[in-house]
Formats: C-alpha cells, sequence, structure tokens
C-alpha cells in the first residue's frame, strides 16, 4: 500500500493542457493518468490477469490507451501473457521512470515552443504515456502521440538516459501528427519513403533536441555511409514499382533489412537503419534548400520521395 501512496497522488501533476489550435508550449504537460492505473495494478508485487488489465487498465481507459490498443497492446490476453513473460520490465519502468516524468515537463516544454518557432502553423499533440506490450516506444496520431513507460524505460535504464530517450521521442512522434498520408508516388518507392517518413522525424528532433537520435546507431553507420547507401539503393531497386500490395512488400527482406526489425536486424547491424538513411537525406536536401522552411514543410508533406531524393544530392 505503500508504493501506491507514492504514486496516486502524483495523479494531480499530470493534466496535459489543450487548446483548440494545439497544445500551449508554455503549459503543455505529460499525461500519465493510465499508466498511473497500471502500476496500481502491479502494487506489492501483484501481476495482473487479463480480467484486471481489462477492468482496471482498458476499461475506461484515456485516448492515449485507445491509441496504443490496436496492433501493440492488442487485447487483455495479450497484454496479460507479456506482463507475465517479464514482469520486471514493468516493475521497473513503474520504480525507476514513471516518477521522473513531471521533471520532464521542461524539457516538453523547450521542444514545443522551438517547433511552434519553426512550424508555428502546425498544432502541437497532446502526449499521454502509456503501458503496451513491450512491442512500441511510440505512436501518433493527427493529434496526440502515445508513448509505451516499459519501451523507453528498459531495466538498467539511468535517469540521463531516460531524460534522452524521452526527449528523442517528444520530437520524432511530434512530427508523425504533422505528417501527410503516403501519395502514389510515396507508395511507388516505398523504401526511400520510410526513410523520408522515419528519418525526416529523426531529423527534425535534432534541430530541436541539438541531439543525434540513438548515438550508437550513428556510431556505426557514419563509417560505413557509401556502402549503406549501396546497399539501400539495392533494395529499394528489388522492391521500388512493386505493385499494389503494400503489406507484401513491407514484409519482404529487402523492406526488413531496414526497417521493423528490432529484434531481427541482420547480423551486426543496428535496428532500424533505414532511419539514418532517411535522416542524412532529409538533412540534404534541406541544406541545399534555399527556402529550409519549405523545404521542411517538403518533407512533412512527402508528395514524391523520389524527387526530395533527387534534389537532395544525397549520394551523388
Amino acid at each position: 500500500m505503500r508504493r501506491a501512496g507514492r504514486l496516486l497522488p502524483l495523479l494531480a501533476l499530470w493534466t496535459g493542457v489543450a487548446c483548440a489550435g494545439g497544445v500551449d508550449p508554455l503549459t503543455a504537460d505529460i499525461n500519465a493518468r493510465d499508466a498511473l492505473r497500471f502500476a496500481a495494478l502491479m502494487q506489492d508485487g501483484a501481476v495482473p490477469t487479463a480480467d484486471a488489465l481489462q477492468r482496471g487498465y482498458l476499461d475506461g481507459a484515456g485516448p492515449g490507451v485507445k491509441l496504443f490498443t490496436p496492433g501493440r497492446i492488442r487485447d487483455a490476453q495479450h497484454l496479460a501473457a507479456v506482463v507475465a513473460k517479464k514482469p520486471d520490465t514493468y516493475r521497473y519502468a513503474i520504480r525507476a521512470c514513471l516518477p521522473q516524468l513531471p521533471i520532464l515537463r521542461a524539457d516538453l516544454r523547450a521542444i514545443y515552443l522551438a517547433f511552434a518557432g519553426l512550424l508555428p502553423e502546425r498544432p502541437l499533440p497532446a502526449i499521454d504515456v502509456v503501458f503496451g506490450a513491450g512491442n512500441s516506444g511510440g505512436t501518433a496520431d493527427s493529434d496526440r502521440q502515445a508513448l509505451g513507460l516499459e519501451v523507453t524505460c528498459p531495466p538498467g535504464t539511468t535517469p540521463e538516459q531516460f531524460r534522452t530517450t524521452m526527449r528523442g521521442f517528444f520530437a520524432h512522434e511530434t512530427v508523425h501528427t504533422w505528417q501527410a498520408d503516403e501519395t502514389p508516388a510515396a507508395l511507388a518507392d516505398l523504401l526511400v519513403s520510410q526513410a523520408l517518413r522515419e528519418g525526416g522525424a529523426d531529423y527534425l528532433a535534432t534541430l530541436v533536441t541539438g541531439e543525434i537520435p540513438h548515438l550508437d546507431r550513428d556510431a556505426w553507420a557514419r563509417p560505413r555511409e557509401a556502402w549503406l547507401w549501396q546497399e539501400f539503393q539495392r533494395d529499394r531497386e528489388a522492391i521500388r514499382g512493386g505493385g499494389a500490395d503494400v503489406n507484401k512488400l513491407i514484409a519482404s527482406p529487402h523492406f526488413r533489412r531496414w526497417f521493423v526489425n528490432c529484434g531481427s536486424a541482420p547480423e551486426g547491424w543496428p535496428c532500424e537503419a533505414g532511419y539514418w538513411i532517411g535522416m542524412r537525406i532529409a538533412e540534404a536536401y534541406v541544406a541545399r534548400a534555399s527556402d529550409k522552411r519549405a523545404a521542411i514543410r517538403d518533407l512533412l508533406e512527402l508528395k514524391d520521395p523520389a524527387a526530395i531524393l533527387k534534389a537532395s544530392g544525397y549520394g551523388l
């Protein structure tokens, strides 16, 4: 009961203030109500059953959990099975990182103020921190991002590491709320499109945080950049114009070398190396543009990824 006594009063700290034009960067906050509800189910070492998770977490859940449920949490049975398999992962995030969230409020506001200066016409999303099924650090829709604490705070994470990770997610997922749906041109060049979608978000994150996401991936990739680009181009051509069955293309080894491969990346590779390639293309595109704000808007609209790649001069 002592643990619950420490956690539950924190409810008053996380309110998530939003306005009609999006979240005000001066009052932006982290909504962790559902994360606290989940934590209460694990107090005193309990491992919640599917029924307990349904009644105490999924029923009456806020918008962050609802956003996280399709394809991630899935349902109470799936979530219960994951928690039962790795309860210490969840206990660590509850103990070590959940209490740190109010400290990150200043970082969130600084990032949002930077975005408001860079793209003042874009509404800033609300942020929810939730517990998922160990398969996603974050996702977003048009007006909200949801972050999975058990992924952003794995066992052993230090406060400094957690802060860096969360700053990166605050910025990266915000960009996803602004990106347009895929155009036919984007779907016809899927590998470049995905690289610019994810790498473009990483690039903009570097602008507002001053930090390169995933320094370990960056350290691995930079000395191999020319070779990586050759490999990327080979896989790009293998699936380019591959037809309307996007799911089939996403499942192909040519796509999975670069994306959706954490836990199954090629031997010796970091996961999601395609993010890094996309970040470098986006960086080159903006660097060459005479109107850099217009170039950034091009990256968000992503009408023709192949044209952006060509204009960037990357790899030439």
